[in-house]
């Protein structure tokens, strides 16, 4: 039985799980819980109950599946699953980091400790530098507020378009697009150093 939903599409195991079929929903989570793992962390590398919060995302999944309206849509709809539990966390957490406004510039300060998780699928192709560089990113990641790294992540980890970034973040195209860019640039300035030091070297 097992073998014959992991032949199944992900439309296909989505329309099963309506049906309230619990073996299609554990090949679900089998499929995308290294995902959903891996967009949480890097949605909040300095949390440190990921495991946990990816087992509330499989259950608001199960839940909702009902109202997913074109199973086609899985990827995308479990993506917004993630981010609307992100926001829901950070609303009920202390922020290490100030909220900064689109006007503001951003801050170089970062007084928080960072977790010391290597993490090796932000650079994959990068295999000898891997976790050094891994490092790098995750504290320049862990220096941009919530919202520009929401966008960055759903961007360029994701590879949401802009429209689809604007939907589940709320907030206006405009506004998506300057996030990413203005995340872009603090993060190459943040990474200019070390990039240097390594051509030096």
């Amino acid at each position: 039985m097992a073998t014959a939903y992991s032949q199944k599409s992900d439309r296909d195991l989505v329309l099963a799980c309506q049906k309230r079929e619990p073996q299609a929903f554990e090949e679900l989570v089998k499929r995308h819980q290294r995902t959903v793992f891996a967009l949480l962390y890097q949605l909040a590398p300095d949390w440190d109950d990921t495991s946990d919060l990816a087992q509330e995302v499989f259950i608001r999944v199960w839940r909702s599946i009902n109202n997913l309206r074109n199973p086609a849509s899985f990827r995308s709809w479990l993506t917004q699953i993630v981010t609307n539990l992100f926001y829901d966390e950070l609303r009920k957490r202390p922020r290490k980091l100030p909220t900064v406004s689109m006007d503001e510039s951003l801050d170089d300060e970062d007084d928080g400790a960072t977790r010391d998780i290597p993490d090796t699928s932000l650079i994959p192709e990068e295999k000898a530098l891997n976790k050094e560089i891994s490092d790098v990113i995750r504290q320049a990641m862990l220096r941009l507020p919530e919202q520009f790294r929401t966008a960055i992540v759903l961007r360029e980890v994701e590879g949401l378009s802009y429209d689809e970034i604007a939907v589940i973040t709320q907030t206006e195209m405009g506004t998506v697009k300057s996030r990413i860019a203005r995340a872009r640039t603090k993060l190459q300035e943040m990474l200019k150093p070390y990039l240097e030091n390594q051509e030096v070297s």
